[in-house]
Order: structure tokens, then C-alpha cells, then sequence
């Protein structure tokens, strides 16, 4: 990208916020600051709190670069805000970025666009401890959080339901909600983890995602802790299973009306005596940009630095996304 082609100079970096992902959301933020600042922009770092409005109106930049994470900042509610204030902004904007972030309507968008989606109900805290709501194994997941936050695996009905999801306080901790609020029970799918990227209309290449042993699943310790997973790209996978991931990540970028980058999450069940299924769990429209993230990672293999890539970010920010 020359310089000629830059249309903003003065980028506003948003990170940290109040949600459970906060620690992420502010290692992305000034990995995304940093870099844009060594491509030449001039960059304010601004730790989100609930007067974003009056601080955007007194910094004036050309542009907001997105690094919030989990509520608030990925579920609509900040992309409303900045288009109400007229700030060209990166990422999803406001339908798809709520769409996305709501994992049982996100699922019912992309069943109906053809992309295969685990069994999953909606139940509320205090059900879900209450009795095992789908026959075990099953996934309890927050119905709007991201980063694995609150996830809890039942692997056997021998196993009692997860009967802390319904203590005072508990649920609040991880963002679970209230005991009255929804939760989502999910078919578990056993295999591998699988992640692909969009980046505009490019559809990036496949990671496969390895836990360190000792964990069951790609959680929060595997996502952010060094060491914490081991990264495949690209993918051990069949050719033909390979295309249809990257077909499908596409299109369920394209069914929830995403923009800029987005990635996909996908449980592919083809071990010996697998099943072979092969489902979609989740669209993260604004996903982590830390050292250990996987877009980044994705991207170097396509050959863009992280310089480049969150310039191509920015240089792709608007309103009416």
C-alpha cells in the first residue's frame, strides 16, 4: 500500500473496556498501537470507559481502530456509538457485529445459509444446573461472550450438571448472567479445532488448533498463555475438506453481512472412528490481535507483516458497515 493511497492520519485506538475480555482487549490494543505508529500514522490509545463519546469529540481522529473485546465493544453496542458520532470505524459494523456475538441467532443465520451447525437449545443458568438439558457430551457456553470465556464441558451422564453456573455471583464472574439469564447447551463434537480468516474478500488459509495437554478444549489459558497451544497452519487435512472449510468461512462472513476481517471456528470430527462431522461453532468479527493470536499468524503465512495488516485494517475503516 503506497503512502498516496492512506485516507486517515490520525487513528484512535480503542481498547480495554469493562467486559471480561478487558486483559485481551488491552494486549491487542497495543499491539494494533503499536504498529500503526510504525507505519507512519499517528496514533491516541484511548482505554474505553463510559464518557467515549465526550473523549472521541475531544481528540477528533479520523478514525477509530476497534481493539474491544467480549460486550459492549464487539456486540454492537461501540459500532452504534460510532456511527451516531460519524467516526469511520473498523471491523463488522452494527447488525452483523450483534448477529455474531449472539451465538444462538448467529446459528439459526448461518443454518439457513447452508453452513453446518452443531445441536445446540437455549436454557437459562439456573436449568442448566438444575438437570443435564441435552444428553451428554455437551457444551454450557455464555450465549454472547467470546475468548472461551464460562465454557464448561460434560463429557458423561454419570457426570452431575455443572451446578455452579447457578451460584450467586458465580455466573456474573464469568459472564454467564444473572441465573434467570439464557445459556446455550451445545452437541459436543470431538476432533479437531479448526480456525480460518477473511481479510476483505480473501479467504485466508486453515489453522489447526492443538491444546497443550492437560486441556480439553481451545479455553482461555490455550488462547492467551504462551505456550498454552500448538499451531498447525496449514492444517493436516484432506484437500477436499480443506476447500470447504475456507468455501464455508466465507460464506458465513458473507450470511452474517461482516466486513474488513473476520475468523471462523470449526470442529472437524475425522479421527479413527469419527463421525466425520464436520460443524461451524462461531464467527469472531473482531478477533484477537495479540502475539499468540491467530489472524496475525494467518496473515504472515499469506505473506502481510502485522504492520501491513492493520494498516489494511484501517485504510478499510468507514461508517455504514
Amino acid at each position: 500500500m503506497s503512502e498516496a493511497a492512506r485516507k486517515y492520519e490520525h487513528v484512535a485506538v480503542l481498547m480495554g473496556g469493562w467486559s471480561s475480555e478487558r486483559e485481551v482487549s488491552l494486549n491487542s490494543g497495543r499491539a494494533c498501537a503499536d504498529a500503526l505508529e510504525g507505519e507512519g500514522y499517528r496514533v491516541t490509545r484511548v482505554d474505553v470507559d463510559r464518557d467515549l463519546a465526550a473523549r472521541l469529540a475531544e481528540i477528533r481522529p479520523d478514525a477509530c481502530f476497534n481493539a474491544l473485546h467480549g460486550r459492549w465493544g464487539e456486540d454492537g453496542c461501540i459500532q452504534g456509538l460510532l456511527e451516531t458520532l460519524g467516526i469511520p470505524y473498523t471491523h463488522s459494523g452494527v447488525l452483523a457485529s450483534s448477529l455474531a456475538m449472539h451465538k444462538a441467532l448467529a446459528k439459526q443465520v448461518l443454518a439457513a445459509a447452508g453452513i453446518p451447525v452443531a445441536e445446540s437449545r437455549v436454557v437459562t443458568r439456573a436449568e442448566a444446573a438444575r438437570a443435564h438439558a441435552m444428553a451428554p457430551p455437551y457444551v454450557l457456553k455464555p450465549v454472547a461472550e467470546g475468548s472461551s470465556v464460562g465454557i464448561r464441558i460434560v463429557q458423561s451422564a454419570s457426570e452431575p450438571p455443572p451446578q455452579t453456573v447457578a451460584e450467586s455471583g458465580a455466573g456474573e464472574a464469568e459472564g454467564l448472567g444473572p441465573a434467570d439469564e439464557p445459556v446455550m447447551i451445545e452437541r459436543y463434537i470431538p476432533g479437531r479445532e479448526l480456525t480460518c480468516g477473511v481479510l476483505g474478500t480473501r479467504v485466508l488459509d486453515i489453522i489447526e488448533i492443538r491444546p497443550k495437554e492437560g486441556l480439553d478444549f481451545y479455553d482461555y489459558e490455550a488462547k492467551y498463555a504462551p505456550g498454552g497451544s500448538k499451531h498447525v497452519l496449514p492444517a493436516d487435512i484432506s484437500p477436499n475438506i480443506y476447500q470447504s472449510i475456507q468455501k464455508l468461512t466465507y460464506a458465513a462472513h458473507k450470511a452474517l453481512g461482516c466486513r474488513g476481517v473476520s475468523r471462523t471456528d470449526f470442529r472437524l470430527d475425522d479421527g479413527p472412528g469419527g463421525s466425520g462431522t464436520l460443524a461451524c461453532l462461531e464467527v469472531n468479527t473482531q478477533p484477537g490481535m495479540t502475539a499468540t493470536s491467530l489472524v496475525p499468524e494467518l496473515a504472515a503465512h499469506a505473506g502481510w507483516s502485522f504492520g501491513e495488516l492493520v494498516r489494511w485494517i484501517v485504510e478499510d475503516a468507514s461508517c455504514n458497515r
